[in-house]
């Protein structure tokens, strides 16, 4: 069982910046493919960013590409995700997910590839 603490959720004026961090109570953290999605209110639970057991592999959705940033630390069980150039669109409630895999089945965009989740942090982008 792993469970995962998001944090870092906050308001922040359009063009600001914000850093998500989650923490997984993993023993063996860098088993795990992880990953960040959002929900914003009425609308489905959405890919934001995703990266494998070694780091060396994220993707990103394209609404966040060049903006935002994905990473992770195996020795702190932590995987975290650099916000910059916020937009109103940003806004939701952002999740942290874990896969009990190194990498993906299919895709890293689906929930289903998921296994774990957070309970969300929110981020509020004010124009």
């Amino acid at each position: 069982q792993v469970q995962l603490v998001e944090s870092g959720g906050a308001l922040v004026q359009a063009g600001g910046s914000l850093r998500l961090s989650c923490a997984a109570s993993a023993r063996t953290f860098s088993s795990y493919a992880m990953g960040w999605f959002r929900q914003a209110p009425g609308k489905e639970r959405e890919f934001v960013a995703a990266i494998t057991w070694s780091g060396a592999d994220p993707y990103y959705a394209d609404s966040v590409k060049g903006r935002f940033t994905i990473s992770r630390d195996n020795a702190k069980n932590t995987v975290d995700l650099q916000m910059d150039s916020l937009k109103p669109e940003d806004s939701a409630i952002y999740y942290c997910a874990a896969r009990s895999s190194r990498s993906w089945n299919v895709t890293p965009m689906s929930t289903y590839e998921y296994n774990y989740w957070g309970q969300g942090t929110q981020v509020t982008v004010s124009s």
